[in-house]
């Protein structure tokens, strides 16, 4: 009898182990195998703890389901696991109360077992319900007690262990110890199916210090483990994150983008602190573009805070927080009393009891006059940071003002100087046939006087001509300023439909004059191929006309390049095509510079890369042109060799 319990447990042990690291397939596979009720609880449990950050609904009704046949067969282990991960189901969902309050229940046993990955996951669990609900003094009380149970039980340190307190430091805004418990955490090793959060937490931190690049990439990194171990609650964070820092630096349209996937996933699954999140997000953005969308997302974050924050929420953690405590300290003086009872008469034991519960009565009564105190004071500190945040509100409008217009200075900018070179044609054309008309009208007076008439009528026929050509030339360079001024402008974001043709080739020659005005020596031919048969498409000109300059400059930049290491035995060359394909519309931008070495060419739509020289090149540009493809529902993507060039194809529906 005892070889088979020894077998039982040995398996058992081996089964919990390999659990830890299957997914939820696998982790199925065996629940549909196992016999043995224990091994199915431990299995259950685990199976909730992989689902509760991409599926809550089902990781609740698995815990539940674990929890209950936990009870039936009388296995406390089990069931303190089943119960953590029941609380981590509301925990995803925003119930921190409820998760408190399941946690709480269970913890004196927990801590009475010698269960060391029991203690640490209670633990995490509680610095998780606290920490979100905003109670960061009892979240670094449970991530302080995790380190040192870690270094007590001689067990390696790993980095979430450290990562814990990092979050909870930098949601109280004290960066400092935020930075000092991040760098502990990667001296450490990996954490098994954290790296995603982890990652995000050391972007926030980069974030906050204004080190967007690094933030950026922190987050890039974070989206990858999402995405691989299936996480989508802190997939949605960093989504929403990522828009934060897109919105900081001004890219709107990558933030808009971002705080929508945020928004999506967490609406799918019902994250309410992701929901909350990103709808104040949302409302931010919208504030300089659309005030009824401002206002819909604000009402929404509003009725998700209510939803997470609500009075009776805090109460319900305040009145566990005391049980808890006022459990502890009964059970403190039970054991004493057992002790007392002992060494005196009963007599004696009997006035004790009654001081203890007279004491514990007046306790009681102190802690709620204190949580009284405690909530009207939460309740000032909240119409302080409502004041604070109209001021914000106000000093952010004025900023976003600010910003707009420097951004259209700059798109001026860019274009300045090919615009003068390419206006001065039709000008020159304008004045050349104007003094040409003065000196016919002179001969024409000169005929009349001397009753040449037929030499009067081919005269006017002349000039009727050369007015033809002087209105043709000023129509010209009005199309040219008009382009000019509609790039300058901010896009509205509305579609109109426009001639594609005319477009690219407006946005070559201007791109290949600002080359000119720059560097007097450049020169490369520049060849179009239109096809005719594409008429007018439905974009937005602005954004367009953004993406084409872009590929365009970037085309010529590639020929001057290499135009500087091969000088005479190499001519550059430019070209812009146009296909009309079924349903779509094919606009292809070629060079035959260097080309694009394969080991980058994953990299270039990403935000911030680029291979030009410091100072030259932003990393932006093709990163806002993959986005702005993106958005008209089309694609991009490049063709490359290296040596003989490129070419950027765009496919328009």
């Amino acid at each position: 009898m005892k070889r088979s319990i020894f077998i039982l447990f040995i398996f058992f042990k081996t089964i919990s182990a390999c659990a830890q690291g299957l997914n939820a397939d696998s982790l199925k596979n065996l629940l549909n195998k196992a016999n043995d009720d224990t091994i199915r609880v431990m299995l259950i449990a685990q199976l909730s703890n992989q689902l509760d950050r991409s599926n809550p609904d089902s990781a609740l009704q698995l815990a539940q389901e674990g929890l209950t046949l936990a009870q039936q067969i009388h296995y406390l282990k089990g069931e303190l696991y089943c119960q953590k991960s029941l609380a981590a189901g509301w925990w995803s969902i925003g119930e921190y109360s409820t998760a408190i309050r399941l946690l709480l229940s269970k913890l004196k046993f927990v801590d009475a077992s010698n269960d060391l990955d029991l203690q640490i996951r209670f633990y995490a669990s509680l610095v998780s319900s606290y920490r979100d609900q905003g109670d960061y003094a009892e979240a670094l009380k449970y991530s302080f007690k995790i380190i040192n149970l870690d270094k007590k039980q001689g067990c390696n340190l790993c980095r979430g262990n450290f990562t814990l307190p990092a979050s909870i430091y930098l949601e109280r805004h004290q960066l400092d110890s935020a930075q000092i418990y991040m760098q502990k955490a990667f001296l450490n090793p990996p954490s098994k199916g954290l790296d995603g959060w982890i990652y995000s937490i050391a972007g926030r931190i980069q974030a906050e210090l204004k080190n967007y690049d690094t933030a950026l990439q922190f987050y890039r990194q974070s989206i990858q483990s999402h995405l691989q171990e299936n996480n989508l609650k802190d997939l949605a964070n960093t989504y929403n994150y990522t828009a934060a820092v897109f919105k900081t630096i001004g890219l709107k349209d990558s933030s808009l983008f971002y705080a929508r996937e945020s928004l999506a996933i967490a609406q799918s699954k019902n994250f309410v602190k992701e929901i909350l999140g990103t709808n104040l997000l949302l409302s931010k953005i919208y504030e300089s573009i659309n005030t009824d969308s401002t206002l819909y997302y604000y009402q929404q974050a509003m009725t998700a805070k209510d939803s997470l924050f609500n009075q009776e929420k805090q109460r319900q953690i305040l009145s566990y927080k005391f049980n808890e405590e006022l459990q502890q300290q009964q059970t403190e003086k039970m054991q004493a009393q057992y002790k007392s009872q002992i060494k005196i008469y009963g007599l004696m034991g009997a006035l004790i009891v009654l001081i203890v519960i007279g004491v514990i009565l007046w306790r009681h009564n102190q802690h709620r006059k204190k949580a009284y105190t405690q909530l009207q004071e939460l309740k000032g500190e909240a119409d302080k940071q409502t004041v604070k945040a109209e001021r914000a509100l106000t000093e952010l409008r004025s900023t976003q003002s600010q910003l707009i217009q420097q951004e259209k200075m700059a798109s001026l900018g860019e274009l300045t100087a090919g615009i003068a070179h390419e206006i001065q044609n039709p000008l020159n054309f304008v004045t050349n046939f104007s003094e040409v008309n003065k000196e016919l009208i002179g001969e024409i007076k000169s005929a009349a006087d001397s009753g040449r008439l037929d030499e009067v009528k081919t005269l006017a026929n002349s000039i009727d001509e050369n007015e033809e050509k002087i209105i043709f030339h000023g129509r010209r360079a009005d199309a040219i300023v008009k382009g000019m001024l509609q790039h300058s402008q901010s896009s509205s974001g509305k579609k109109e439909l426009i001639d594609i043709n005319a477009i690219c080739d407006e946005y070559l020659r201007l791109a290949y004059h600002g080359f000119r005005a720059k560097d007097k020596n450049f020169k490369s031919k520049f060849e179009t191929d239109f096809d005719n048969h594409i008429g007018k498409i439905n974009v937005v000109p602005q954004d367009i006309g953004r993406v084409l300059l872009n590929l365009i400059n970037n085309a010529f930049y590639a020929v001057t390049e290499k135009k500087q290491q091969l000088d005479a035995s190499y001519e550059p060359c430019v070209s812009i095509r146009t296909v009309k394909l079924p349903g779509k519309v094919e606009i292809r931008v070629k060079d035959n510079g260097n080309g694009i070495p394969q080991r980058l060419l994953d990299k270039i739509f990403h935000p911030f890369f680029t291979t030009k020289p410091t100072g030259q090149g932003t990393g932006l540009g093709l990163s806002l042109a993959y986005d702005i493809v993106k958005a008209h529902g089309g694609e991009i993507r490049v063709e490359t060799k290296e040596g003989e060039g490129s070419e950027f194809i765009i496919q328009l529906s």
